[in-house]
């Protein structure tokens, strides 16, 4: 496995982590999601911060799976 490989993953798995971690704290720690959304204003940051991790974590450690599956047909 190439270096830049190792560091998409690395990246991607980090970054999608702390999305699920935000989603985790704002669920147990910030007093959960109602009707309207987070209870507390550190619930709000959360979930913000949630909602940009999840999804760039996601695209970025698929990036490196694909890069991971090209490196190994070579």
């Amino acid at each position: 496995m190439g270096s830049d490989t190792r560091k998409l993953l690395i990246t991607g798995s980090s970054i999608f982590g702390g999305g699920v971690f935000a989603v985790l704290l704002t669920a147990t720690l910030f007093g959960g999601i109602g009707h309207q959304g987070p209870h507390t204003n550190g619930g709000w940051l959360c979930l913000m911060l949630a909602m940009g991790c999840l999804p760039t974590g996601l695209l970025t450690l698929l990036l490196g799976l694909a890069k991971l599956s090209g490196d190994r047909r070579r």
